[in-house]
């Protein structure tokens, strides 16, 4: 096993892969730009170097310097986490030839997937369904894009090829407003990302957002660990994500299919360590391939509540050399897990990021709570990086109930300094397309209002608690009654016979 890892990422990622470490008795290296001297994660780590200036462009994206670090410290292995530079196949490379183990897939999958735009051409090679998009499998200037973009048809998005969580989309109704449009995606791509290449794919209206959490070693081996649904989003940023998913509840068949795919995606380009295999499921429950994470993903835990597996350890013994630990019968999902991003955002106020000086934090605890963060009291939220500043994840025997826990959870939850969008969590738990799990990408956008949902929320919070109370009855019943076999008698015929020997 590594000695030492170095984690080249920061806030809340960066905490949990310590963790992990910390069990599996491995030293932990931390990283970090002038903004971030005081972050969580450079306080739990064994040891923790400046990176340099606050920007992204200037530090966590900076390979060279992340792997210079990694020499002087003598670390083993580097982790990416999500976002940066995790999907940047240079970077593994560059790591494998500085001589360190990179936490992730081979350069190879990393460029073959990582590239949505290759990473759609590929699984279409495979016989994968894709989303209807531009397949060319190089990059493409505005003017290819331009001419293209009328033979898919709108609507459509522009996305980055080099990354995801909404960073480098936009939405395109019309061939007027594109080029203004590509720019915007471009700049945003480079700056997140450091590659400013993007595509094109039809936007499919009304679909579900459902992605298989993938597992592969170095031998051949794969297995997914079930589904989960993240369909609630805003601006393709995803907000709530759940396993497993509500529409494929009463469809095992559609479920069977989609990780069958999901293993042939990864297989088509010998996948080795985590990744996630997105899916568009349309109103006709048509699935296509929508893209692959060759990298771990934020919801990650949801995955890890109902499966019970440890993701990132199991990513760190794989890159170790190790088998994978499960095969894919021992995959066996119990209960439902809930999942709210809680951003330092305005939710009141169109979702404006919010900035500051966190003065109080009151986390939730009790049964089937996990918090995720990389803040506490004091810690200042700053305009360099994701609004993201905690994950709630939730757990309950029946999705009823972990709507309920996490109705209670939030609650319970209080920052003070900055706004936080706990608002939006509270108002959603309680709305009648989400505890039914009807709804799609376009439902907050579209059909949500903070305003009109928190007119009705005690008739839903009553759905609700009604809801989990009928599961939990039903539960009940089951456990206490008693089936006899058919050759036994009855108790009846028992109460019977005692009576009459009795007398």
């Amino acid at each position: 096993m590594f000695k030492k890892l170095l984690i080249a990422n920061r806030g809340e990622i960066a905490v949990r892969i310590q963790r992990a470490c910390r069990e599996l008795g491995i030293k932990t290296v931390a990283i970090y730009s002038e903004a971030d001297r005081h972050a969580l994660h450079v306080r739990y780590a064994d040891e923790a170097y400046l990176l340099g200036p606050s920007p992204a462009r200037d530090s966590y994206l900076r390979g060279d310097k992340i792997i210079d670090i990694a020499r002087k410290c003598t670390a083993d292995a580097i982790h990416p986490g999500y976002g940066f530079l995790a999907e940047r196949a240079d970077f593994a490379t560059d790591c494998a030839e500085a001589g360190l183990v990179f936490i992730g897939p081979r350069p190879s999958a990393i460029a073959a997937m990582g590239d949505k735009a290759i990473a759609r051409a590929t699984v279409a090679k495979a016989g994968v369904a894709i989303v209807p998009g531009t397949e060319s499998e190089g990059p493409l200037q505005d003017d290819d894009l331009l001419v293209l973009a009328p033979k898919i048809g709108f609507p459509l998005l522009i996305k980055a090829s080099a990354g995801g969580g909404g960073k480098g989309m936009r939405e395109v109704r019309e061939l007027s407003g594109m080029p203004e449009l590509l720019q915007a995606a471009r700049r945003e791509a480079e700056s997140a990302f450091g590659d400013g290449n993007i595509y094109l794919e039809k936007l499919i209206e009304g679909a579900r957002h459902i992605e298989f959490q993938i597992m592969a070693d170095q031998y051949g081996d794969a297995i997914h660990l079930g589904e989960r649904e993240c369909s609630i989003q805003r601006r393709h940023q995803k907000l709530i994500e759940e396993s497993p998913s509500p529409l494929l509840a009463d469809n095992q068949d559609l479920r069977q299919r989609m990780g069958a795919v999901a293993i042939q995606a990864a297989r088509a380009v010998d996948y080795a360590n985590a990744g996630t295999i997105e899916f568009l499921v349309d109103k006709d429950q048509r699935f296509y391939f929508l893209e692959m994470n060759t990298r771990l993903q934020v919801e990650h835990p949801v995955t890890e509540a109902v499966t019970g597996i440890d993701i990132v350890a199991e990513q760190i013994r794989v890159a170790n050399g190790r088998h994978l630990s499960r095969k894919q019968e021992d995959i066996q999902p119990r209960g439902a897990a809930i999942e709210c991003r809680i951003n330092a955002e305005d939710p009141y106020n169109d979702f404006l990021p919010s900035t500051g000086r966190i003065t109080l934090m009151q986390l939730p605890t009790g049964p089937g709570v996990r918090i995720d963060t990389g803040v506490y009291v004091g810690f200042e939220i700053s305009t360099y990086y994701d609004p993201l500043i905690s994950k709630l994840i939730v757990w309950g025997e029946t999705r009823p109930q972990a709507i309920v826990r996490t109705r209670r959870a939030l609650e319970e939850f209080r920052i003070v300094g900055v706004r936080t969008n706990i608002p939006f969590h509270q108002t959603m738990m309680s709305t009648y397309p989400f505890i039914t799990g009807k709804y799609d990408t376009r439902f907050v956008e579209e059909q949500f209002s903070m305003i009109d949902a928190a007119e009705n929320r005690e008739l839903y919070l009553d759905i609700a608690a009604l809801m989990a109370s009928l599961v939990a009855h039903e539960q009940m019943e089951r456990r206490t009654q008693v089936y006899p076999r058919a050759e036994q008698e009855s108790n009846w015929k028992r109460a019977a016979r005692r009576e009459n020997t009795n007398q």
